[in-house]
């Protein structure tokens, strides 16, 4: 038989609710540059597999639940964006096709394809590294979002830029 547990007793849950208090930085949460530092990490392992250097990190409630980087050579499919693959994994994780609890960090700026699927998933707030003048959605316009999603750009945005040049460069 399973048994619920019940919560500690105050006087016994305040010694570890002082403890945890004062030591601020397990109680908070990771900031916009930490999480695109996970993205940035999925970039470069992307890049590692001979693959366009784009990383992405879903989060919910503080925790990253879902990342992926760029598949597109690996699985010889052109919708395998480092986006697609993470909110594709994000619902699953949570059992819904709505991520409105949810952010999105990515080290460069989503297409078209990936900015509707983030429109239909309803996500909550993008934070992008590096805009893309050349392929990115906002060259049609931030109309293809979700009215309600909020969008920002800059997070990064060197590194990011960084290692995008470095792959290129690289292959010219």
């Amino acid at each position: 038989m399973v048994r619920a547990s019940r919560p500690l007793p105050v006087r016994v849950a305040a010694p570890y609710i002082r403890r945890m208090a004062e030591a601020p930085n397990l109680l908070q949460p990771l900031d916009d540059a930490a999480f695109m530092r996970m993205a940035l990490a999925e970039a470069e392992a992307a890049a590692a597999r001979d693959e366009v250097p784009v990383g992405a990190v879903v989060a919910c409630d503080g925790k990253a639940i879902a990342r992926a980087g760029n598949r597109v050579e690996q699985l010889n499919d052109a919708s395998a964006h480092a986006e697609m693959l993470a909110l594709t994994a994000a619902q699953e994780h949570l059992g819904s096709r709505v991520l409105s609890a949810c952010i999105l960090y990515v080290t460069l700026e989503p297409c078209v394809m990936c900015a509707g699927a983030l429109a239909w998933m309803r996500i909550g707030r993008i934070v992008v590294g590096a805009e893309d003048p050349k392929s990115g959605f906002t060259r049609f316009g931030r109309g293809l979002l979700h009215p309600k999603t909020r969008y920002e750009t800059g997070v990064e945005a060197e590194a990011s830029t960084a290692l995008l040049q470095a792959f290129f460069r690289a292959r010219r």
